[in-house]
């Protein structure tokens, strides 16, 4: 009697796990009306009709985030094409190189001759502080000619983007007047 007491239990509990996962079922269908109980062969009839629709969904979803950031990446490389590195080189004791890595930053290099310009590094990143840029790394090194060379990696802090002609023009004036005071 015992036995069949906790079968009779057990029967219960798992039919009542069996129908609470045919509600939880139920629910996920779309447009269900929740008062009216759906039997299990029309649950797991409309189930059967309702995944694929999903799955046919995220496959459209998926193309239509591929098509996008296929359209982004084309506008970004058109954008950085329109953009190569601009070099101004006004004299033979400095040259000036500025490139677009992205639409907030920035890499500048500086080749200059150590002998003629004694500009101070900290200057012109003050300079170019005022203008907006911030920088992110720097290098420097000097060569056994005298000839430094300088990169800086730089994020244009407001939303508008400072060109990178008109930076390098910036910089070249900067180091032509700093020549100038010095003589």
């Amino acid at each position: 009697m015992h036995k069949k007491l906790n079968h009779n239990a057990s029967e219960r509990d798992r039919r009542k796990k069996v129908n609470d996962l045919y509600s939880s079922l139920r629910s996920l269908l779309p447009g269900t009306d929740r008062t009216k109980k759906l039997s299990i062969p029309k649950t797991v009839s409309s189930v059967v009709k309702y995944i694929p629709e999903l799955q046919k969904e995220v496959k459209g979803l998926i193309h239509k985030k591929e098509e996008l950031l296929s359209r982004i990446s084309r506008l970004e490389d058109e954008t950085l094409e329109e953009e190569k590195p601009k070099i101004i080189a006004q004299s033979t004791s400095i040259s000036i190189w500025a490139s677009r890595i992205d639409n907030r930053q920035i890499v500048v290099q500086i080749s200059i001759d150590g002998k003629v310009h004694k500009t101070p590094l900290s200057e012109i990143l003050c300079n170019l502080e005022e203008d907006g840029l911030i920088l992110l790394n720097a290098s420097s090194f000097e060569s056994f000619g005298g000839r430094i060379f300088c990169n800086l990696h730089l994020q244009v802090e407001r939303t508008h983007g400072l060109e990178c002609e008109i930076l390098s023009e910036k910089l070249m004036s900067l180091y032509d007047k700093r020549e100038e005071l010095s003589l």
